[in-house]
């Protein structure tokens, strides 16, 4: 059976959605994923506009701006409830590690 679109997310899906928590445009999130991550995480302009472009069209941000080619978008409650099944998601791993290798959770 096939994976549902956005049942879970990739690390540069979640950054992008976690950025958008705020109104920002393409440059900018960009920007502050690679600031976010050290470098760690980096979106190329191609991958960040099919995502973007991919968001728009399962209603998960939304477009607030557009000024000339520089376009504006917000995360939308639908966006926002995938971020956070994706976090609980993550966390529900690093407990799973840590019963795995019998190591404490972090103080």
């Amino acid at each position: 059976m096939a994976r549902e679109k956005f049942q879970t997310l990739t690390e540069p899906m979640f950054y992008i959605l976690l950025c958008l928590r705020q109104e920002c445009c393409g440059a900018d999130i960009a920007a502050q994923i690679s600031l976010r991550t050290q470098g760690r995480v980096s979106l190329g302009p191609g991958t960040l506009y099919h995502l973007l472009e991919s968001f728009l069209l399962a209603g998960m941000i939304q477009e607030t701006r557009t000024e000339g080619r520089k376009r504006s978008y917000i995360i939308t409650p639908k966006g926002q409830t995938a971020l956070d099944a994706e976090y609980r998601r993550l966390l529900t791993l690093a407990q799973d590690y840590r019963a795995f290798t019998g190591e404490e959770e972090p103080s």
